[in-house]
């Protein structure tokens, strides 16, 4: 077996849309980054890359590069779970946690763990979602940025 670790983080700031686990939030401020800068995603795919010594998402999907501008992180999550096959190994599990102060995103958690299912092919038994804030403290609990993490384990394929 494989555990992989996987963390992002992104800034918060107006004019940019507040994506997360490929579920589209309302409110005053997204998050900033090359892609659609969805955290969540970001973090399981680092998790499944690292657990198969993959790499991390820069790697296959660097910043520097413009075909990857504004991508969507649910269609890189999909080419990265690809990849994780290819090489051998099938998703036990992911476990994954947000941290932001606002927006409250306990309403979104089943459709975020719906998409984020679809997108690795796996039941929704084998994906977590949870979601805290920073209570105040830091550039999370500041709303000065959102962050992620997720850990997975993977198996060797039978």
């Amino acid at each position: 077996m494989r555990i992989g670790y996987g963390y992002d983080v992104h800034r918060l700031a107006p004019g940019h849309d507040l994506i997360l686990g490929g579920v589209l939030i309302p409110h005053d401020k997204g998050l900033v980054g090359h892609s659609d800068a969805d955290v969540l995603l970001h973090a399981v795919a680092d998790a499944l890359l690292g657990a198969a010594a993959l790499g991390d998402i820069g790697t296959h999907f660097p910043d520097t590069d413009p075909a990857w501008a504004g991508a969507d992180s649910l269609d890189l999550l999909r080419q990265v779970m690809q990849l994780v096959r290819e090489d051998g190994y099938r998703l036990a599990n992911v476990d994954t946690t947000m941290v932001l102060e606002r927006p409250k995103v306990k309403p979104h958690i089943a459709e975020m763990r719906q998409n984020i299912g679809a997108a690795l092919d796996v039941d929704l038994d084998r994906v977590s979602v949870k979601a805290t804030t920073g209570e105040g403290l830091g550039p999370t609990g500041e709303e000065a940025g959102a962050a992620a993490r997720a850990v997975c384990l993977l198996r060797p394929r039978s």
